[in-house]
């Protein structure tokens, strides 16, 4: 296996979350940022479908596991893994010099109704929902990965969250593997966790979200956290100390439109593009170097004059020139140039199949 893969093929992943069987789906990704369908990769585990992993947002088949980073390529792009949230289980892939994932793993995700998974060098960790018939009990899990992508959960890594029914919807490494993050969607909390030698976590330091229902998570090389505000429709910005505490530099910055759920940035850090899911447009915000955010503009991730599409996850290329998004309405993913100044230009949406496809989620650039 080459080390060095992700310098030498570019491909962009999607998932499915199909309850019968879930499956990633794979495109090319050419020298101009088009994609081409490759194939369908199965999981060997199963999603929720249309079906939502709680009642905290409208069942309206979009956005089913209510997360960032349902489908995560390591740092290094030689592994990429999957949650299976209707089998309460995570699955491992090892990106073959074709680009093609190979299923090497399924392992149980430590609870249920897993939603994201993040990985920092062998060390990965899943958000699991829980059950809200069962009063939730959402936790986190820990796994190590060995160098062929199997994995293997680690003994006492299992944490709460703030509360048992707090329903994450993010879990997030700092650059540095230190610190992990997780969002709180439905307590308004952000969870910090200091990480152990042991691949274990300590107890969370909790922080108020400045805004209503943090979801989407992104920490820029500074260590300046920016996360969406899904209810409130707004990004913020913080800066962490070094004890998991939370210092907003900017609070609740609305673009105008609804659900800002996902976020991204662009490689040099300038500019964050935000998907406002229902409605059906991406936003730019500019970054300042300390940290402060303002709206810079807009656009529609389908073309005006054709079927809305709802945007959703996110991913830049790592030559910084493309920003991919899933229209969750669609199953589809929009391609964009991305400018000087931070706007957009919609080169292509791509679809792997014909027909609308409701209930997919997660996103994955390599």
């Amino acid at each position: 296996m080459n080390k060095n893969l992700s310098a030498n093929v570019s491909m962009v992943y999607m998932m499915t979350n199909n309850q019968v069987m879930n499956q990633v789906i794979a495109f090319y990704r050419d020298t101009n940022g088009m994609l081409a369908f490759v194939g369908a990769y199965p999981t060997n585990g199963r999603g929720t479908g249309t079906r939502k992993v709680s009642a905290a947002t409208p069942n309206n088949g979009v956005d089913p596991l209510t997360s960032q980073g349902a489908l995560t390529l390591s740092r290094d792009g030689r592994f990429l893994l999957a949650v299976n949230a209707g089998s309460h289980s995570i699955s491992s892939f090892i990106i073959s010099d074709s680009g093609a994932p190979v299923l090497v793993d399924v392992k149980p995700s430590g609870g249920a109704q897993p939603n994201s998974v993040d990985i920092f060098g062998d060390l990965v960790y899943v958000a699991n929902v829980g059950y809200a018939a069962n009063n939730f009990a959402s936790n986190i899990m820990g796994f190590r990965i060995d160098e062929h992508g199997r994995l293997t959960p680690i003994a006492g890594s299992s944490r709460s969250l703030s509360t048992i029914n707090a329903e994450p919807a993010q879990v997030l490494f700092t650059r540095d593997g230190n610190k992990l993050l997780v969002t709180e969607y439905t307590s308004n909390r952000l969870s910090v966790y200091n990480v152990n030698q042991n691949g274990t976590v300590t107890e969370p330091t909790v922080n108020d979200s400045y805004g209503d229902g943090p979801l989407g998570a992104y920490f820029l090389s500074s260590g300046i956290l920016l996360v969406t505000e899904a209810s409130s429709n707004a990004l913020s910005s913080y800066s962490m100390s070094n004890d998991g505490i939370l210092h907003v530099i900017s609070g609740s910055v609305p673009n105008g439109y609804k659900t800002a759920c996902w976020v991204i940035t662009t490689r040099d850090e300038r500019f964050a593009f935000i998907t406002n899911t229902l409605s059906g447009t991406i936003s730019t915000y500019r970054i300042d170097p300390n940290g402060a955010l303002s709206v810079a503009g807009h656009i529609t991730s389908t073309p005006v004059g054709t079927a809305p599409g709802l945007p959703m996850d996110v991913g830049v290329s790592k030559d910084g020139r493309h920003f991919y998004t899933l229209n969750g309405n669609q199953g589809t993913v929009s391609v964009f140039a991305i400018q000087g100044n931070g706007s957009l230009v919609r080169l292509q949406v791509a679809a792997w199949t014909q027909l609308p496809y409701f209930g997919s989620q997660g996103l994955a650039v390599l």
